[in-house]
């Protein structure tokens, strides 16, 4: 009887880890321990991710621990693109620098995870010094109280945050 009750237990526990391999795939986080998320099904960060010096506060919706180090992972929703959108890159890249701040090791790479499919972009070094250099130049044009938008898209525009003091908004 004991015997039985084992190996349906057993089962139960080999399917259980199945479906859970077969979850994290459809999320397309890589493999290793979620430390948390910011979606609300998962452990929560008690504090967002910061660097002081560059001003620099952000939560991305995944941080996976897996042989590679910490993996910030970004999942967006709306139309999966041929290529990540450039600006969704750069918020990756902006995770990956809190992450080498935060954690003491430089992540690899991140995730930019779209409804159809997931695409891994390498954290290199050109693409921190990008990421690093807009950030530059935004707290130049804040600290001048000097920014201006960067897009045409009426939509994106209504959805800003900073819509109701923004003198360029679209109409």
């Amino acid at each position: 009887m004991y015997a039985g009750l084992a190996i349906v237990l057993l089962l139960l526990a080999l399917l259980l880890l199945w479906l859970s391999a077969r979850q994290r795939g459809a999320l397309g986080l890589p493999s290793g321990q979620v430390l948390y998320s910011d979606t609300g099904v998962e452990r929560r960060l008690e504090q967002p991710l910061m660097d002081e010096a560059l001003g620099l506060i952000g939560r991305p919706d995944y941080l996976v621990q897996g042989a590679d180090g910490v993996v910030p992972v970004e999942v967006k929703s709306g139309r999966t693109p041929r290529q990540p959108y450039q600006a969704h890159i750069y918020q990756l890249a902006a995770y990956c620098v809190l992450v080498a701040r935060n954690f003491q090791q430089r992540p690899a790479y991140g995730i930019i995870r779209y409804p159809q499919r997931s695409f891994r972009v390498e954290f290199s070094a050109a693409l921190e010094a990008q990421v690093l250099s807009l950030l530059a130049a935004m707290r130049q044009g804040l600290a001048h109280g000097e920014l201006h938008r960067s897009h045409s898209m009426a939509a994106r525009c209504a959805a800003c945050g900073y819509r109701r003091v923004c003198s360029e908004r679209i109409h």
